[in-house]
C-alpha cells in the first residue's frame, strides 16, 4: 500500500465535522454529515478500491476536498454518499426518506455523469462533453462533487493500470480541469493539472519539480526579504494587511516552457499575494508599491474593476524588487480571495444560514454568473482573443441560441441568425470547407440562408471544393469565421513564400550571384541562424510579407553597405559621432535615443547621461521633460549619409486588413519596411509600422503617401 493511502486511511470523521465546524454554524446541519458518513460506511461495508484500502475512504476524501472550497453542508453530505445509488444495495426511495430531495438529487446527478464515458478524442468532442456535464446538472453543486470525486481518483492514480492512467488524466485536463476554471476553483483546477502532467508527461513533470526543488532555498530568502519590504511599506502607510508567497504550479510553467521560455525566464515564479480589507485599499497598497518599486511595462491588469468571466478579482503587477528580480504581485480583498480560490459555486447554498465569508449580497450574483455560465462553458475560450469572446458572448450567449437536426437527428446548437455554413463547420471544420451547398427540410438553399430553430440540415460538400472569402461576410458564429480566416492565413502563407523567393532571386540576379552557389548547405545555415528562422520557406516568408527585405538577408553573405540590418538581427548601440556634431566635444560617444527615434532633419537636443555618452532626443520628446537639467547643443553632421529607424503610428477608419497596401505605399517611396503589426483590434485598428528612412524630408513624404488612402483616419511618430 502506497504512503498516499496510508495519510487517507487517517482521515475520520471527527476530522471532517471538525473541519465542517470551521464555517458551518448549524449544529443541525453538522449531524446530517455525520448521518450520511454512517449511512455511506453501513453500504459501503465490505467493499475496497483498487489502492487496496476501505471504499469509505474515498468519499471521506472528496468531503475533505469539498470543505476545502467551503461547500454547504448538502454538497459534503451527498459527497459522502455519492457512490451509494451506484456501487451499494440503495434505492432512491431509501435515500430520500434519510435525507430529503435536495441531498437526493445531488446524487443522483453525479451518478447520471459517472455513467458517461468521456473521449478526448478531438476538441469538438472536448467541448461536446463540457456542455454535456454543465447541460445534465441541474443544480451547479453537482459539478463540484464530480469535480471533488475525479481530483481524489487522481490523487490514487497509480494503482490502476498505465494505458488507463492516461486515459483518465486526459479526461481530467482536457474536460474536468477546464470547468474548474470556469467556475473560478483554482484550488481544484490547479491540482487537477498537474496531477494530470504527472501521468501525461513524467518526464517533464518530475524535471520541472527537481528544479524547483534546486532553487527553492534562494527563490524563499528572496520572496521573504521582498515580503518584509513590502510589508513595512503598507504598515508605514497604516494599511492593514496579509501577504503571502505564492507559488507557481508545474502545469503552468510546463506551459511557458512549451512556448518556448526558459526556466531562468519565469520571473513569475517569484510572486506574492497581498490581501486587504477593501477595494480602495488595493489600489493604494498598488500606488504604494509602485511608488517604491518601478513596474515592468505592459504587466498590469486590473481585474477588479473589469472581473473575469469567473468573477476573479485581482489586481496584477510585476515588478523589478529585491536585487532587481521580477515579481509578480496580487492585490486583493479577503472576499476576492475566497472567491479566487475556492469559486463562486462554492457558496450556493450560504444564504440560508447567513454563514457566508463574502457578503449575503454573493448569492444572487452566483446564482445569475452560473447560469451564464451554463452558455459560455461551450466556447474556447481559452483559444479565442480576448475581443472574440467578448463578441462570442454579446452575441452568442446573452440572445436566444437555436437548435437545428443533422438528417440523422442529431442536434446542433447555434447563434440566432446561423446559416448553413456555421452548421457545416459545428459538425467538422473539413465539412465546412468542403461545402458546396445546403438543403433545409428538403429544399434546396442558398448559403447565407438563415436558419430556424427545428430546422432539418442536410449539407453537399465536394472534396475538391474551398470555402471563398466572401463566407466570412455569410457567417454568424466568432468561432466559424475564425476558421475561415485561418485557412486563408494559410493559404497567404504559400503566396507570401512565393512572392519573397521572386524578390531573393531577382536580387541575387542583380548582384550576379548565382542562386545555387549563394545557397550553400552553409550559407542556408548562416542565414537561418541568424533571422532565427527553421528553413528558407520561413526566410522567403518574412521576405514576402514585409518583415525583412531580401537584399537585408543577402547582406549576411554578401555584405553591402545597402539598406538596413533584417529585422531579427540584433542591432547593438553603438557610437554615432559621425552623423551628430556635439558642439564644443570631440570623440564623445554619441546615442540616438529609443523613445522618440530622431531621424535626420528633425530638431534635436543632447542629453548627457551618467556613464553612457550623449543621447540624442527629439526637441518634442515627452521624457526630456523628467530628464535633469544636463542638456546641450548638438546638430546634424550633413556630410553623412545613413538610414534611420522610425516608428509610426497608422489609425485606420475600420477594421479590415489594409497591410499589404500599407507595405506597397511604402515601397513606392523607396523606404524600407522593418516591421508592421496591428497594436489596437477594435472598430478602429491601429498599425505600428516601423522603417528605415533617409531623413525627415522622406519621412514626411511617407506621411503623405499613407494619409492620401481612403482608409487611413492619421498618422503619428510614436513616441515610447
Amino acid at each position: 500500500m502506497s504512503s498516499l493511502s496510508k495519510v487517507e486511511e487517517k482521515i475520520t470523521i471527527d476530522d471532517i465535522l471538525s473541519k465542517a465546524r470551521a464555517y458551518i454554524e448549524d449544529e443541525e446541519q453538522i449531524q446530517i454529515i455525520e448521518k450520511a458518513y454512517q449511512f455511506a460506511k453501513t453500504k459501503h461495508e465490505g467493499q475496497y478500491r483498487k489502492s487496496g484500502e476501505a471504499y469509505i475512504y474515498h468519499p471521506m476524501n472528496v468531503a475533505v476536498i469539498l470543505i476545502s472550497v467551503y461547500a454547504d453542508y448538502e454538497t459534503i453530505s451527498a459527497g459522502l454518499l455519492h457512490d451509494v445509488l451506484e456501487d451499494c444495495d440503495c434505492e432512491v426511495s431509501e435515500m430520500e426518506e434519510a435525507f430529503g430531495p435536495n441531498i437526493t438529487k445531488l446524487v443522483q446527478g453525479v451518478t447520471k455523469l459517472s455513467k458517461i464515458h468521456f473521449s478526448t478524442e478531438n476538441e469538438y468532442l472536448i467541448d461536446y462533453y463540457k456542455k454535456i456535464i454543465v447541460g445534465m446538472s441541474e443544480d451547479v453543486r453537482v459539478i463540484i462533487i464530480k469535480l471533488a470525486d475525479r481530483l481524489h481518483n487522481m490523487r490514487t492514480l497509480w494503482a490502476i493500470p498505465e494505458d488507463r492512467q492516461k486515459v483518465k488524466a486526459h479526461e481530467a485536463l482536457d474536460i474536468l480541469a477546464p470547468i474548474a476554471h470556469h467556475l473560478g476553483i483554482h484550488k481544484i483546477k490547479s491540482e487537477l493539472e498537474d496531477l494530470s502532467l504527472r501521468y501525461l508527461k513524467p518526464e517533464i513533470f518530475y524535471d520541472i519539480a527537481e528544479k524547483l526543488n534546486k532553487t527553492k532555498l534562494e527563490r524563499d530568502k528572496t520572496v521573504y526579504d521582498m515580503q518584509t519590504e513590502v510589508s513595512q511599506l503598507l504598515t508605514e502607510h497604516h494599511i492593514p494587511h496579509e501577504i503571502k508567497g505564492r507559488a507557481k504550479s508545474i502545469y503552468s510553467i510546463y506551459n511557458k516552457l512549451d512556448r518556448g521560455k526558459k526556466f531562468s525566464d519565469i520571473y513569475d515564479l517569484l510572486a506574492l499575494r497581498i490581501l486587504v480589507d477593501t477595494e480602495q485599499e488595493c489600489y493604494l497598497a498598488l500606488g504604494l508599491i509602485h511608488s517604491k518599486f518601478r513596474p515592468l511595462p505592459k504587466r498590469f491588469k486590473d481585474y477588479v474593476a473589469m472581473p473575469k468571466p469567473n468573477m476573479y478579482q485581482s489586481l496584477h503587477t510585476t515588478v523589478f524588487g529585491i536585487d532587481g528580480y521580477l515579481f509578480e504581485i496580487q492585490i486583493r480583498t479577503y472576499d476576492m480571495d475566497e472567491v479566487a480560490e475556492n469559486g463562486i459555486a462554492s457558496h450556493w447554498a450560504y444564504k440560508e444560514n447567513g454563514g457566508s465569508k463574502v457578503g449575503a449580497n454573493l448569492q444572487s450574483t452566483t446564482e445569475q454568473k452560473l447560469q451564464f455560465f451554463k452558455s459560455i462553458i461551450d466556447l474556447s475560450h481559452d483559444k479565442m482573443s480576448s475581443e472574440d469572446f467578448v463578441n462570442s458572448v454579446k452575441n452568442e450567449v446573452l440572445n436566444n441560441n437555436i437548435y437545428c437536426f443533422t438528417p440523422k437527428g442529431d442536434v446542433i446548437e447555434l447563434p440566432l441568425g446561423a446559416t448553413p455554413l456555421d452548421f457545416a463547420y459545428k459538425i467538422h471544420t473539413k465539412v465546412g470547407e468542403t461545402t458546396v451547398g445546403a438543403i433545409v427540410n428538403n429544399n434546396i438553399v442558398p448559403l447565407d440562408y438563415e436558419l430556424k430553430d427545428n430546422d432539418i440540415v442536410k449539407i453537399n460538400t465536394n472534396k475538391n471544393s474551398k470555402p471563398s472569402k466572401e463566407w466570412i461576410h455569410m457567417v454568424k458564429s466568432t468561432a466559424t469565421k475564425n476558421k475561415i480566416k485561418a485557412f486563408f492565413t494559410k493559404n497567404d502563407r504559400e503566396i507570401y513564400i512565393e512572392r519573397g523567393k521572386y524578390a531573393f532571386e531577382k536580387d541575387l540576379r542583380k548582384r550576379k550571384l548565382p542562386f545555387s552557389d549563394f545557397l550553400s548547405e552553409k550559407n542556408i545555415k548562416k542565414i537561418c541562424d541568424t533571422l532565427k528562422m527553421e528553413d528558407m520557406d520561413e526566410v522567403y516568408l518574412s521576405i514576402g510579407n514585409g518583415k525583412n527585405t531580401s537584399n537585408g538577408v543577402i547582406n549576411i553573405i554578401d555584405k553591402q553597405d545597402e539598406g538596413p540590418v533584417p529585422k531579427n538581427i540584433k542591432i547593438t548601440s553603438k557610437s554615432i559621432d559621425a552623423d551628430i556634431i556635439v558642439n564644443g566635444i570631440d570623440k564623445v560617444k554619441v546615442n540616438l535615443a529609443n523613445c522618440c527615434n530622431p531621424v535626420f532633419g528633425d530638431p534635436i537636443i543632447g542629453y548627457i547621461t551618467k556613464g553612457n555618452g550623449i543621447t540624442v532626443h527629439r526637441m518634442n520628446c515627452h521624457n526630456l521633460d523628467m530628464l535633469e537639467d544636463r542638456t546641450l547643443e548638438v546638430s546634424w553632421n550633413n556630410n553623412v549619409d545613413k538610414r534611420y529607424l522610425t516608428c509610426l503610428l497608422v489609425h485606420m477608419n475600420d477594421s479590415e486588413n489594409h497591410m499589404l497596401n500599407l507595405i506597397q505605399d511604402v515601397s513606392s517611396t523607396n523606404v524600407s519596411v522593418d516591421g508592421i503589426k496591428i497594436i489596437s483590434k477594435g472598430e478602429k485598428d491601429i498599425y505600428e509600422l516601423t522603417c528605415y528612412v533617409t531623413g525627415l524630408e522622406q519621412l514626411e513624404k511617407l506621411i503623405l503617401v499613407i494619409e492620401k488612402n481612403s482608409f487611413v483616419e492619421k498618422v503619428d511618430r510614436e513616441f515610447r
